[in-house]
């Protein structure tokens, strides 16, 4: 509250104060964090404990969130387009109207996670587990599903016809950025 009192803008300086943080190479700890409407585009959080945080609506377009925790975390609305999300933990991690286009979500664990309305298309979620998860209404067009663990998953509503194999994909150039994501 006295960051308000002084005129400062809440959402700016918790910004500042993580990318501050995350170039110092730390391991964050930021689990229960209130970072919802923060510009975190392009940081390094991978290996972060982000679990229970609230980044509803922040910018996480372009992160490295590899090996992140963010369980129980709420990223409703958020942008994470063109995310790393590697081996992240998102189990019962809500993401409802998310944007995770063309996200590399490989080998993520997506258990119970509310994914409802969220928009994947041509994102990587080869070897994903999304068992129990609600992926209602989630926009998978181009999006790479080989080898995912759909047990118990609601599909409601989903259109799964325009999903690509890993094959595929690369013929089509839609993840020739996810080589480059490996050298980060």
């Amino acid at each position: 509250m006295q960051i308000r009192k002084y005129g400062m803008d809440v959402s700016f300086f918790c910004t500042f104060m993580v990318k501050a943080i995350a170039v110092s190479q730390q391991c964050l700890l930021l689990q229960g964090a209130d970072l919802s409407n923060c510009d975190l585009s392009g940081i390094n959080l991978s290996r972060a404990n982000l679990s229970g945080a609230n980044l509803s609506n922040a910018n996480l377009s372009r992160a490295n969130l590899k090996y992140a925790n963010l369980a129980g975390a709420d990223m409703s609305h958020a942008d994470l387009s063109g995310a790393h999300l590697e081996s992240v933990n998102l189990i019962g991690a809500t993401l409802d109207g998310a944007k995770l286009v063309g996200s590399n979500l490989t080998r993520a664990d997506m258990r119970t996670a509310d994914l409802e309305g969220a928009d994947l298309r041509g994102a990587n979620l080869t070897e994903a587990d999304i068992s129990g998860a609600n992926f209602r209404r989630v926009e998978l067009a181009s999006a790479c599903l080989e080898r995912v663990d759909l047990e118990g998953a609601d599909l409601k509503g989903t259109d799964i016809s325009q999903i690509l194999s890993r094959a595929e994909q690369e013929s089509a150039g839609v993840s020739r950025e996810w080589v480059s994501w490996g050298a980060h």
